[in-house]
């Protein structure tokens, strides 16, 4: 199962969220997001369990829970077709339209 765990101090690494979840049961992967330009947290994580009733538990038992001085939300992530809201791709259609192709203007930019 595939947890999402928002509103972490930004000190929280990685091996942290291993820890923390690992009392629960066996994680397969536990990793915090960073920005890609700064290099710093972005304050939420991910963390795979291989058995979902451990994952369940560890939802429970987290979520609320005060980790660094914060206090963490703790669910079951949702792939990213499910969030909502007016993030997210989806097939929008059109391109651009920038250059034009075969076109008559013999002083034209594009």
């Amino acid at each position: 199962m595939n947890i999402y765990i928002s509103n972490l101090s930004f000190n929280v690494t990685d091996e942290d969220l291993q820890d923390y979840f690992a009392e629960y049961g066996e994680v397969s992967s536990a990793k915090v997001i960073m920005d890609k330009f700064t290099g710093k947290s972005r304050g939420f994580a991910f963390v795979e369990m291989p058995d979902d009733e451990a994952a369940k538990k560890a939802i429970a038992e987290l979520d609320g829970a005060s980790v660094d001085g914060r206090t963490i939300g703790v669910s079951v992530a949702k792939p990213r077709e499910d969030r909502g809201g007016n993030g997210g791709g989806g097939n929008r259609g059109g391109g651009g339209g920038f250059q034009r192709r075969n076109n008559n203007y013999s002083n034209s930019r594009y």
